[in-house]
């Protein structure tokens, strides 16, 4: 919830990117320029899951004390079960969100199923090492379902957060849950709010948090890292016909002392 209500300041603070709502109100979706770093982030995480959840026992030669005098269950059990509750949280996500976002825009999204593996490592965490097998797959669905019906409600509500962190880790959690530690969640909201509201507003005032509108508009890309994301025909060959099936793609080629969109 850290993460979720400290996105959720972020990006109330800053407001929503330019051309993300036109100007009938409908949302733009504004994809990340590469998807293979977004993947590549994506596992790193998923692999630091397993030093985080199953490495949080410690130890793992500890035995548990049997009715039956032997030593057959241990932590090693528990190490284990952790692993396997992990990856279906997460996997289940992933599916979920791969084949439902399929559903509901009619298109195939990386980003979307990389987002939802996510969803799916946060909302087992908490239980990891208690829940069986088949509640993890459970919790991964349920946890895909939030972070769909999150994101739309962001959408209905003009909320622009580039990476989801509200949604994502703020979004979890069932009822029971949630009443047990409900004080938990009262003070989590209030300490972030407290700290990461004004920090944010601040470094709003000061133009730190953002890059001008110029650069926004010309792309990151060239503005920030002096390079492209992906290579585009050149407009206009000799014959004079346009690439790419007709559709017209632009270059921005940059120069030593200003930036210029052919």
């Amino acid at each position: 919830m850290v993460g979720g209500i400290a996105g959720l300041w972020g990006a109330l603070i800053e407001g929503p990117r330019i051309g993300r709502f036109g100007g009938s109100g409908r949302a733009v979706a504004l994809r990340g320029h590469s998807a293979s770093l977004v993947v590549l982030g994506t596992f790193l995480l998923w692999f630091g899951w397993y030093g985080f959840n199953p490495g949080s026992f410690a130890k793992i030669l500890v035995p548990y004390p049997t009715n039956a005098g032997g030593a057959y269950y241990g932590q090693w059990s528990a190490i284990g079960r952790t692993a396997v509750t992990t990856t279906l949280s997460g996997c289940t996500a992933a599916l979920t969100t791969l084949f439902g976002k399929r559903v509901l825009s009619g298109h195939w999204n990386v980003t979307d199923v990389c987002n939802g593996l996510l969803g799916g490592l946060a909302a087992i965490t908490a239980s990891c090492s208690v829940v069986e097998p088949w509640a993890a797959v459970i919790c991964g669905f349920v946890a895909s379902l939030v972070l769909m019906g999150c994101n739309k409600l962001a959408e209905k509500f003009k909320f622009d957060d580039p990476l989801e962190a509200a949604q994502l880790h703020g979004g979890g959690g069932g009822g029971r849950l949630l009443a047990a530690h409900l004080v938990q969640v009262v003070v989590i909201v209030g300490w972030v709010s407290a700290t990461m509201g004004p920090l944010f507003f601040i470094l709003h005032k000061l133009k730190l948090l953002r890059i001008s509108a110029e650069d926004e508009l010309a792309g990151m890309d060239l503005t920030r890292h002096g390079g492209f994301a992906y290579a585009y025909h050149d407009q206009g060959e000799e014959d004079g016909s346009d690439q790419n099936g007709g559709i017209r793609l632009s270059r921005v080629e940059p120069t030593a002392t200003t930036r210029q969109i052919v």
